[in-house]
């Protein structure tokens, strides 16, 4: 059966293209991404989906799942809508795979199951401007002669900003300042000139190495006499080995190709590979290495299905609570019910799901019973509901719980096991006037269109 739907959903996407797109094939898909380091290359739609693992990308430019659908994860929450006091935070996942998701059929199905909002408060104060003091005194000019400048400054404090506020404009203010009293010159070194031809041309592997020299001028300005200027410190002239003549370089070129390798895999898409070496001559004495790559690959396709792994379906509803010992309908009575699963989408030889079908648990029949009940405390606020857009509310409530303190936690005569309470009773608790509140979500993002 699980084979038979696989099929089919690969026969609807042949139809909706009558000529399979090319695509870009990645032999990985991980969490909506198509990494570079995964490219195959171009190739028919159809053909990259041969192997349910892969992904492919799609005409509107996003990582496409070639396996059945289902929910990705969870993003983490968003940030808060607003900066301070009361807004939402939001997080979504998408329904990846070929096909729709289940329960996803329609518009606002969809966003309720793509997207969910809670409540969030940033911070309970909003920032506050402050106010700057007067400017202070200016201060001492920055030299003892000539012109230089002079600052002064001014706090944010008349008042201070509160909740990460601030204060606009500059803290610091500044302008020129003349001092009535001659510079001294200080020495400065001219630019280095060129290097001077090195003493040889080659060098042998014995002997000292060839150098060459170059030198510089302290006239840069040239240091003042009266009042006296300092000297240019250091030297003023250099001298360095000429390392690269000893020996000539040989650049290096690249050998012939190997042979292929053979397909990187046994179904699906893959890729062949062919090596090469730089050794037609290697490189020497400081030559050039070869450019480019050593390795080339081309695309391989198998034409064969890869196989696809069922996938458990959600569990179905737990049956009817039932007894070998007669009804046990509001009788303390235990008795036992089980619930189903099926393993969906197998196909091509894929691997089946691992565990039970069927599961089974020990329970007590309380449909229609009825029960002395008591108020549950109010629960957690609910998220916003709907996820975005206008109205958008959360809402919290208490619920009458039935009393089954008379009702053994665990049934059985060798083996203990949990029981539990299946069936809706009916439980009698003194009237509330709201036993349910809603309050409005604030700052709600609108829908997407």
């Amino acid at each position: 059966m699980g084979q038979l739907l696989w099929t089919s959903l690969v026969l609807l996407m042949t139809v909706r293209e009558s000529v399979s797109q090319e695509v870009n094939c990645y032999s990985r898909f991980d969490s909506g991404n198509c990494d570079d380091l995964w490219l195959l290359g171009e190739v028919a739609m159809d053909d990259c989906c041969l192997n349910p693992h892969y992904g492919y990308i799609g005409a509107d430019g996003k990582c496409k799942y070639c396996g059945p659908p289902s929910w990705s994860e969870w993003t983490a929450w968003g940030r808060c809508s607003v900066s301070c006091k009361e807004g939402v935070s939001q997080r979504r996942r998408e329904c990846q795979g070929q096909g729709k998701c289940a329960q996803a059929t329609i518009p606002r199905e969809i966003q309720k199951l793509s997207l969910e909002t809670k409540v969030c408060s940033d911070s309970n104060c909003c920032p506050e401007q402050g106010q700057w003091s007067k400017w202070g005194q200016w201060q001492p000019c920055s030299v003892t002669c000539n012109k230089g400048v002079r600052n002064r400054v001014r706090t944010c404090t008349e008042p201070q900003p509160r909740c990460g506020g601030s204060c606009d404009g500059p803290s610091e203010e500044k302008e020129p300042c003349v001092v009535d009293r001659i510079c001294p010159t200080h020495g400065s070194w001219s630019n280095w000139e060129s290097w001077q031809p090195c003493s040889g041309t080659c060098g042998g592997e014995n002997l000292p190495r060839p150098t060459q020299r170059r030198n510089r001028s302290c006239n840069n300005p040239p240091p003042s006499s009266v009042p006296p200027g300092d000297e240019c410190p250091g030297l003023g002239s250099n001298t360095r080995t000429c390392d690269e003549l000893p020996f000539c370089p040989v650049n290096g070129n690249w050998g012939q190709w190997g042979p292929p390798s053979s397909c990187s895999v046994t179904c699906g898409v893959g890729i062949h590979e062919m090596l090469r070496q730089c050794n037609n001559p290697a490189p020497k004495h400081g030559g050039l290495p070869c450019s480019g790559s050593n390795k080339d690959q081309k695309i391989c396709n198998t034409k064969l299905h890869c196989p696809v792994d069922g996938q458990w379906s959600q569990w179905g509803k737990w049956e009817e609570c039932k007894s070998n010992r007669g009804k046990i309908r509001c009788r303390k009575i235990g008795g036992q019910q089980r619930r189903q699963r099926w393993c969906e989408h197998t196909g091509f030889d894929g691997k089946t799901c691992k565990g039970q079908i069927t599961d089974y648990r020990a329970c007590y029949d309380i449909t229609f019973c009825d029960f002395d009940g008591k108020w549950s405390e109010w629960s957690e606020w609910s998220q916003c509901e709907p996820p975005c857009g206008e109205g958008a509310k959360m809402t919290r409530e208490r619920k009458c719980i039935p009393d089954l303190s008379e009702y053994d936690e665990t049934v059985g005569f060798h083996i203990k096991v949990k029981a539990y309470f299946e069936g809706k009773p009916f439980a009698n608790c003194t009237l509330l006037k709201d036993p349910k509140q809603s309050l409005a979500c604030m700052n709600v993002p609108p829908c997407d269109t």
